[in-house]
């Protein structure tokens, strides 16, 4: 058999300098070298070993400490409470609070270990403060109650098309009003917005969250007419483990602590109960949130767009809205033109949701200089959302490639009424020259526009102008020729 000698001679030379270093450390560098407090005694209580951390968390001198017995330490007041004794007494590992006579608070363990005669050899004993132990256990809880919390945040999140929720809009009130929501987005007041159903409020909610310092962070919308009233408090504010009868057996936190550091969108505002208004209130005041059957209060940080179809003053008037909620939530109101209003944006938006739904389902379908008009000329009391979803059955259910709108939007059926727009006959000009001019002009873009399929930009372009120009070219063009007839 090969010698000791031999065999380390045969180890790689980082294992050899490992074993060479091993050797060398002394088993009291270990020890002393330890971060928390090492202490030693027999079965009787009687110091064998401790280490310089125990010596400065007792405030004694290591030499005194070092053959001294723990029930002389109880004794003159050093610490309170001896966990070893206790460990050696019961044969098992004690854990307890232990308090110094300089008023730490300390959490020791203590395991006897039994040699072969089935007594107590010794007892060990490892001792760290308690503030340190909290702090590590506080730090694992959050990072728990953050993952529960994006866990769950997932419930709440819509699937996001981010290129596809930005505004679009051409119009001058629309220009005007987001430019107030770019400057608003920078900093962390309430907005309030208005406007009518299908207006795009949480499109501009999201612009806001996007643009906000708080764009890393979660958005979660919540419309508040689709969640039954009886389960509103659990859902904005959340519920500890046994709260109510089917409840998550781990609880579940509200959206106010999911949404904390991030922007919550509340749609649909003025279907909330008042029982629901006046607990929302303390929220939005104190910025903090007390689950179902809890305690505890837990600290929210959250930006709040609130948004609603109704008149809330109308409602604060009628007894069915807090006033103090409503001045709470009116910081800074936004109000949303509905889509009648704001023509040039008409186009912008179809041209928009077409490429959408050109891309999602590989076609190649356009408008005709002729339905853009007709779309002028439809009052659209959806607003947006009804644009959307008559784009989308114009491409889906056409079997043509130029998509051809009725003034109904609901029939398959082409309305032989519908107020087309026809180009002027040729070589019949009458009128100044101002007036043939502009009939000229609007003759010419009719003809580019059916040329570009309805091609907006790209018509622009040909015709050297700005799209928005052209855009408030065809909306004035259709005005005109709806006043005529």
């Amino acid at each position: 058999m090969s010698s000791d000698a031999d065999q380390i001679g045969n180890l790689s030379p980082t294992a050899c300098d490992l074993d060479k270093t091993c050797k060398n450390i002394k088993f009291d560098q270990i020890i002393e070298n330890s971060y928390d407090s090492i202490f030693v005694t027999d079965k009787l209580g009687n110091v064998l070993l401790a280490n310089a951390t125990t010596a400065r968390l007792l405030n004694v001198k290591l030499d005194k400490l070092i053959g001294s017995n723990v029930k002389d330490l109880v004794h003159e007041g050093i610490y309170h409470r001896s966990t070893a004794l206790e460990a050696a007494t019961k044969r098992s590992v004690v854990t307890g609070l232990v308090k110094t006579a300089q008023g730490l608070i300390l959490m020791s363990t203590s395991m006897p270990l039994i040699g072969e005669d089935g007594e107590v050899a010794m007892v060990i004993t490892n001792t760290r403060e308690k503030d340190l132990v909290e702090k590590y256990i506080a730090a694992l809880e959050e990072e728990r109650a953050k993952s529960d919390r994006y866990k769950t945040a997932v419930e709440y999140l819509s699937d996001i098309d981010a290129d596809s929720k930005l505004p679009t809009f051409e119009s001058p009130v629309m220009c005007k009003t987001m430019s107030t929501v770019a400057i608003i987005a920078k900093v962390d007041s309430t907005v309030l917005l208005s406007g009518e159903t299908g207006s795009g409020k949480e499109v501009v909610a999201r612009f806001i969250h996007r643009k906000s310092p708080r764009n890393q962070e979660l958005f979660i919308p919540i419309n508040c007419a689709a969640i039954p009233r009886e389960l509103l408090e659990a859902e904005f504010f959340g519920y500890v483990r046994g709260a109510f009868t089917g409840a998550n057996p781990r609880g579940k936190p509200g959206i106010f602590e999911i949404a904390s550091n991030g922007t919550l969108f509340l749609d649909e505002l003025g279907e909330l109960p008042l029982s629901i208004q006046s607990k929302l209130l303390r929220v939005l005041e104190t910025g903090e949130v007390q689950r179902l059957g809890d305690t505890a209060i837990h600290k929210t940080n959250v930006r709040l767009i609130a948004a609603t179809n109704k008149d809330l003053k109308k409602m604060v008037s009628d007894k069915l809205f807090r006033e103090d909620l409503y001045y709470r939530l009116n910081v800074i109101p936004i109000h949303l033109p509905p889509l009648r209003e704001r023509p040039e944006d008409i186009i912008a938006l179809a041209q928009k949701f077409l490429d959408e739904y050109n891309r999602k389902y590989a076609l190649k379908k356009t408008f005709s200089a002729t339905t853009l008009q007709t779309f002028l000329n439809y009052s659209w009391p959806g607003n947006v959302r009804e644009l959307r979803n008559v784009v989308e059955r114009l491409t889906i259910t056409s079997v043509d490639d130029e998509l051809v709108f009725e003034l109904d939007p609901f029939t398959g059926n082409r309305n032989s009424e519908s107020k087309e727009v026809s180009s002027p006959v040729i070589n019949n000009y009458s009128g100044c020259l101002k007036d043939v001019l502009k009939t000229v002009e609007r003759e010419y873009i009719n003809k580019v526009l059916d040329e570009c399929h309805g091609r907006v930009g790209e018509a622009a372009q040909r015709l050297g102008i700005h799209r928005t120009l052209l855009y408030r070219k065809i909306y004035q063009a259709s005005c005109k020729t709806w006043i005529a007839k």
